[in-house]
């Protein structure tokens, strides 16, 4: 069967058309996701999609059929699996939401080296080995890292768009063309007015980052 969503994601169900938490109704309390919901979808962490029943209640994605017969799950819910359980870490004891759209892992480390909270040399080391990771498993270990830093400075980023990364990672077409875009957000190499930081103390270019 097709992969199709029945809701929004998760990440996407708790904030407003102004990226900010959403509400019942103005002026109500915030719809935010609660400590118990986070601390189901870090139980995946490390651990493989489908095997942490914490988590079935938050996917959104559809198996396929022939491989759920097999006992085994797509690509794409391994995808979810991974987004979900960053998610959960990232979330994890902030008041505003991690999860914004349009903004790109690229563009979200990009903020976090303009932010002097690291030596630019090592944000960057941190970033190419995200960006040069040839399997998804490589791939989850490099944005654990990234995702905890992101985290302490409260910087979000747009997990749908991660997801889609994540589940285009095991082709080799589909990694590069991640890469491509990971690379232009976060050396700027696109008109300033489509970034999310200024273009000051922009890294330098690395053949390994593309």
């Amino acid at each position: 069967m097709a992969e199709n969503r029945r809701r929004p994601y998760f990440w996407a169900q708790h904030i407003d058309d102004d990226d900010g938490w959403r509400r019942s109704t103005p002026g109500a309390t915030p719809m935010r996701p609660t400590g118990q919901e986070l601390a189901a979808l870090r139980r995946g962490i490390g651990r493989q999609a489908g095997t942490v029943p914490e988590l079935w209640p938050y996917y959104q994605t559809v198996n396929d059929d022939d491989l759920g017969k097999k006992g085994l799950v797509s690509n794409r819910l391994k995808a979810e699996h991974i987004a979900l359980s960053l998610y959960g870490l990232h979330q994890q004891s902030q008041d505003k939401p991690m999860h914004k759209p349009g903004r790109s892992l690229g563009a979200a480390v990009r903020r976090l080296r303009s932010s002097d909270a690291f030596s630019a040399d090592a944000v960057d080391r941190r970033f190419n080995a995200a960006a040069t990771a040839n399997t998804q498993h490589e791939l989850t270990l490099h944005l654990r890292s990234l995702i905890t830093l992101l985290r302490g400075r409260e910087i979000a980023l747009d997990y749908t768009q991660l997801l889609e990364d994540l589940a285009r990672w095991p082709f080799e077409e589909g990694r590069s063309r991640s890469r491509r875009r990971w690379g232009n957000d976060y050396f700027g190499w696109s008109s300033p007015a489509n970034n999310d930081a200024p273009t000051a103390d922009l890294p330098s270019p690395s053949p390994t980052a593309h």
